[in-house]
């Protein structure tokens, strides 16, 4: 519901309130009531069933009583002996009527039934296996109506039979049993097999409900008989329906109460809300004039809620024109150097295109700091906050009127408008660069403060805000790849560039999926031991449109976008079951980017390998390069020696070509070291290339390590590698790369003898 009014909601509201409270109450309260009147009706239908139990118990007893009086007496027992017919009927009628049983009858331990009047009687087999069975009272038919009967035995001393009485259970018996109760309660006995539908499964003792305009409350009992097959039952019924009829008096008593208690609390609610409105109303005059931009401010006359939410009111007021400013400038500028965030960089951009003028260029300029994460990882966050800070206040103070802004991390964006059509834009890009070529002290350390660059320039490279930060982009990109502290301008080719990398990425992500690439393999040979040792696992990608794709084109865009980790799992497992299918103890290499061996599992990765495929762990060599040691030196360490422990060999590629190569070589034990090709080549072209050569054979002999030469194409360089002292070699002179097929043709050709004449040939 709307109100216009306050003072009609609060009482609307006040009054709903209490009406929902009460009606719960009322409603809880007369559910309760209902479960308590239909417990006490079930408690005293329960109750009174072992009253009506104990009733016909006692009947019993008094009946059987009766029949050992007679069964007893020496005179009726010498005549059933004797078989004296009138003597038996004569005491029989006298018992009946003493007695004011239905019925009086003996039962011979012959089977004969004798007495005045047996018709309507069940037959005496009927009644043998009870009376047999010591069973003294229970439930037998005369005629069509069930009765309770008790028997006597008639012992002269030995069992000669058994003195019956018998007394119909009809309606009147039963509602003569009925007024004993407590309660009004309809009795009657039936046997089981003409129980009503509804009382036929119900279980023995216990209280069921039935009807739907009416509700009654049954009991059954299972009543003993002394006549086989009628099985008789005792069925209560309770009214339920008058029973519960008897708390409505109740009932209306509380919703009179209800009535009643929400009638006062519309009164006084009224009366409340009345005082609380009066000078909301005033706040809600002010409220409007603020709503329309004017100037507003209520009278305080209290120190009460009220009045202080008037106080309130006045310093909002005041507050809010100063709070607007405030959250404007957070949401369009960058929190650490104060310069205009993304957001508000696109709108002055868009600004200055729509006032450029026809003859005017305009230059969007993307930043992006060299090496930040190495100050961030060696001097901490601080101090790169502390760096940011400075570059920006640097760039504000040198460019003047460009537009500065920052677009998160280490990037930032130039914005050059309205100048001149003979503007020398290389001389400014120069200038620029120029802006990031110095050293930064920060907390007594110096930090390099170079920057890669990428501009765009309108209308040349696009007459809208997104096409010339997106070419300004595709620009640093390029500038980032050319090598630190240098800019780029836009150029078309680098958006061809970036379409055909984002067709690449896509590609190789159905490659993986698909199964797309192959492995090749280049032969690893001992000149020590003049044999073939091992091949290098090389990977191919066959591209079904574009053919063979070179390993130098997609191997650094795998690593740039992570998929180089599937595609290095897929090359261990793939490698591992090659391998376990050649002959003799050949083993394959295999080389672990960078991101591959920083990624979690690993190990786990290379033991399921060599599962699944029962390659021998020691027929693995997996090749890693230094630059795995920049980032966590423990970490790698930790990596290395977990794959140690599988068993499989460990080798550091390209050595030489590092900073620290030495202190690797003193934190872990390597299995191998592969000298650079750069060296291999310079061997025939004079200069120190053998003095290196020499100088990694002995350092790996005294560590105990294997060395294997890369990129060896002739005879001579083979064998200044062999005068040296190197172990291995690899290259062209033993044979390009070659598929997995051609591997085992390989194998078999290149026995001893022509492992020796293929290297003199």
């Amino acid at each position: 519901m709307r109100f216009r009014s306050l003072k009609l909601r609060i009482a609307v509201a006040y009054a709903a309130l209490s009406a929902a409270i009460l009606a719960a109450i009322l409603l809880l309260a007369g559910n309760g009531i209902g479960r308590f009147g239909e417990a006490s009706a079930s408690r005293d239908l329960a109750a009174n069933a072992r009253v009506f139990d104990e009733i016909i118990d006692l009947r019993a007893q008094q009946m059987r009583g009766s029949a050992d009086v007679l069964s007893r007496d020496f005179g009726f027992r010498e005549a059933v002996a004797t078989g004296d017919q009138a003597t038996i009927d004569s005491a029989l009628v006298s018992l009946r009527e003493r007695s004011r049983s239905a019925a009086a009858f003996v039962v011979g331990f012959d089977g004969a039934m004798i007495g005045s009047a047996t018709a309507g009687l069940p037959a005496s087999g009927d009644l043998w296996d009870a009376l047999d069975g010591g069973q003294d009272h229970g439930i037998i038919q005369i005629g069509d109506k069930l009765a309770l009967a008790a028997a006597s035995p008639i012992e002269v001393p030995d069992t000669i039979g058994w003195l019956v009485l018998a007394q119909p259970l009809d309606a009147a018996e039963m509602r003569g049993l009925a007024k004993l109760a407590a309660v009004d309660i309809h009795a009657r006995v039936l046997r089981a097999s003409r129980l009503p539908a509804a009382l036929a499964a119900a279980p023995s003792g216990q209280v069921v409900e039935s009807g739907d305009r009416e509700r009654v409350l049954h009991h059954v009992t299972a009543l003993p008989s002394l006549q086989a097959g009628i099985r008789p039952r005792l069925v209560l019924d309770h009214s339920l329906s008058q029973a519960l009829g008897e708390y409505s008096g109740l009932q209306w008593l509380l919703v009179a109460l209800a009535v009643a208690g929400v009638t006062l609390i519309i009164v006084l609610s009224w009366r409340i809300a009345r005082t609380i409105t009066r000078p909301l109303s005033a706040l809600d005059n002010a409220t409007r004039l603020i709503g329309e931009g004017k100037d507003a401010a209520v009278e305080v006359t209290s120190d009460d809620e009220i009045g202080r939410l008037g106080a309130s009111f006045n310093t909002m007021v005041a507050a809010i024109a100063e709070r607007e400013r405030q959250i404007t400038h957070v949401a369009l500028h960058d929190g650490l150097t104060n310069l205009p965030n993304r957001k508000l960089f696109v709108e002055q951009l868009d600004h200055a295109l729509a006032r450029r003028r026809d003859d005017a260029r305009l230059m969007v300029v993307y930043v992006d700091l060299d090496d930040f994460k190495v100050v961030n990882d060696t001097l901490g966050h601080p101090a790169g906050d502390a760096l940011l800070r400075n570059v920006a206040a640097h760039l504000q103070g040198v460019l003047g009127d460009a537009i500065v802004a920052r677009l998160g991390g280490d990037e930032f964006a130039i914005l050059f408008s309205d100048l001149p059509g003979n503007e020398n834009l290389a001389a400014l890009a120069d200038k620029l660069q120029g802006c990031f070529d110095r050293s930064i002290l920060i907390d007594g350390q110096q930090a390099d403060a170079s920057a890669s660059m990428g501009i765009a320039v309108a209308p040349d490279d696009g007459v809208d805000g997104i096409t010339l930060m997106k070419n300004a982009d595709l620009a640093l990109y390029r500038a980032k790849r050319d090598g630190k502290a240098t800019h780029h301008f836009f150029e078309q080719s680098l958006d061809e560039q970036a379409r055909h990398r984002r067709q690449m990425e896509l590609d190789l992500r159905l490659a993986i999926r698909d199964g797309g690439f192959e492995l090749y393999f280049q032969p690893l040979y001992s000149m020590h031991e003049e044999r073939l040792m091992a091949f290098e696992a090389l990977i191919r990608w066959p591209h079904p449109d574009k053919g063979m794709i070179s390993p130098m084109e997609f191997i650094p865009l795998a690593e740039e976008t992570g998929l180089i980790v599937q595609i290095g799992e897929w090359v261990i497992r793939e490698a591992c079951r090659q391998a376990a299918t050649w002959d003799g103890d050949l083993s394959v290499a295999v080389n672990i980017s960078p991101k591959q061996f920083l990624a979690p599992g690993l190990a786990n990765i290379v033991l399921s390998a060599l599962a699944s495929s029962g390659l021998p762990a020691n027929r693995l060599e997996l090749e890693i390069t230094e630059s795995i040691f920049i980032a966590n030196v423990e970490k790698t360490l930790e990596t290395l020696h977990s794959l140690r422990a599988l068993g499989v060999r460990i080798a550091l590629d390209d050595f030489g070509t590092g900073y620290s190569s030495l202190s690797y070589l003193r934190s872990f034990p390597f299995d191998k070291l592969k000298i650079d090709q750069s060296f291999v080549r310079d061997l025939t072209q004079g200069g120190n290339a053998n003095a290196v050569i020499r100088a990694i054979t002995t350092l790996a002999d005294a560590l105990g390590m294997e060395t294997l030469a890369e990129g060896v194409e002739d005879e001579a360089q083979a064998e200044i590698l062999r005068q040296e002292g190197c172990h291995q070699i690899q290259g062209y002179l033993l044979s390009r790369p070659i598929d997995a097929n051609a591997v085992h043709v390989f194998i078999a050709e290149m026995g001893p003898e022509t492992d020796r004449e293929r290297l003199s040939a």
